[in-house]
């Protein structure tokens, strides 16, 4: 939404906003606060908070061109060290890092001893140890909640008992001042949201990380709204499944496609610039420094196949890139029309994606993803 909003944003809060890796650009100084302290159980607590360091990167930079991010691990060293010396017996670090980068932050900075940690999206069962760090991965969607005792004394933490507790919406009995204040937020645009497109004969999913049907149906909407050759679609992590024989409303369009950037662009790119992008994305995902890893999944493609070696190094790892509707290699040299969405580029041109799928669904009435067998991973 941009630096702006944010701010506005953050100045309705009653809770903390923490941010530590997150500075201005002109003055070099922290945007936000970096430390909050509260007390449980007799126990001072130091919490960090740690937004997503490729914050500008994977996202439109020209809506946030005052502030630089970072994972700034000798940053998270002195938040670590300011919270000591303030007295905090238990040092949390809040972060949007993703997990495997929290792995590797807690090997390499003493003195954190609990990362929650986010932004993959992934619930792990069991805490998972760094050394002296836990490390807790809670999911997301409000599907889990975790739960984690810990034993601290003058010598820190000395023992801990988890949970990660599944949340069932049928069996528990909402909060009613809560939903009265969704339901007057929800209340204008109720009709609209719960307006049937069509129906899905798939299970309609994200995730999986070359591709997920709700991802093969965008792409599909895309090939035909679009009238292109190839399709790309973002490898997001976010976004409700959906059954077989349950009704596709708008609102689940809007869960799956509702950014601030969504216009669908339709331009021609050569075969080379195809595997660029690919092989750009898989560095992302597969780079064994996880530093360099920004999360998310693999960028997904209609109209196009390829095999992929996730080992090798950066542009050695896609291979047979083939052109789906006449079984002909990608050629390097040769245009094709390409329809994509989520661009991070300034003025990027087209209807908006939830617009371009809406049509679709709505013209096709039923929808029935098949398996996608067009991406085959390689490694021996």
């Amino acid at each position: 939404y941009g630096q702006d909003r944010v701010q506005e944003l953050k100045d309705q809060l009653n809770f903390p906003f923490l941010a530590g890796n997150v500075i201005d650009n002109e003055w070099e100084e922290p945007v936000f606060d970096a430390i909050h302290y509260a007390e449980r159980g007799g126990v001072k607590i130091g919490i960090i908070g740690q937004a997503f360091p490729y914050t500008p990167v994977a996202n439109p930079r020209y809506k946030i061109p005052n502030w630089s991010f970072g994972i700034r691990e000798e940053t998270v060293r002195e938040h670590v060290a300011t919270a000591r010396q303030a007295g905090a017996q238990l040092v949390v670090l809040l972060s949007h890092n993703g997990f495997d980068v929290d792995r590797k932050l807690a090997g390499r900075v003493e003195g954190i001893d609990v990362i929650l940690t986010g932004h993959t999206h992934d619930a792990i069962p069991e805490v998972v140890k760094a050394g002296k760090t836990l490390l807790v991965a809670s999911g997301s969607h409000g599907k889990f909640l975790s739960r984690l005792d810990l034993n601290v004394s003058n010598e820190g933490v000395t023992d801990y008992r988890y949970k990660l507790i599944p949340v069932f919406a049928d069996a528990i009995q909402p909060d009613p001042e809560m939903t009265a204040v969704v339901n007057k937020l929800r209340q204008p645009y109720e009709k609209e949201l719960a307006r049937v497109l069509g129906t899905t004969e798939s299970l309609l999913y994200r995730r999986g990380n070359f591709n997920g049907t709700f991802d093969d149906l965008i792409c599909q909407a895309l090939l035909t709204e679009r009238d292109a050759e190839i399709a790309l679609s973002p490898g997001f992590r976010w976004g409700a499944t959906l059954l077989p024989g349950q009704d596709i409303t708008l609102e689940d369009v809007y869960n799956q496609t509702a950014i601030t950037y969504p216009h669908a662009y339709r331009l021609d790119m050569t075969g080379e610039q195809l595997k660029l992008i690919l092989e750009d994305v898989a560095d992302n995902l597969f780079n064994p420094d996880p530093y360099y890893q920004q999360g998310g999944d693999m960028v997904r493609v209609g109209g196009m196949g390829y095999r992929i070696k996730t080992r090798e190094k950066m542009g050695s790892r896609i291979h047979d890139m083939t052109l789906l509707k006449t079984g002909q290699p990608i050629e390097p040299g040769r245009k094709y029309v390409v329809a994509g969405w989520a661009s991070v580029n300034e003025g990027t041109q087209g209807p908006p994606i939830y617009d371009v799928v809406t049509r679709y669904i709505t013209n096709q009435k039923t929808v029935s993803i098949p398996e996608n067998s067009s991406i085959r991973v390689i490694d021996a």
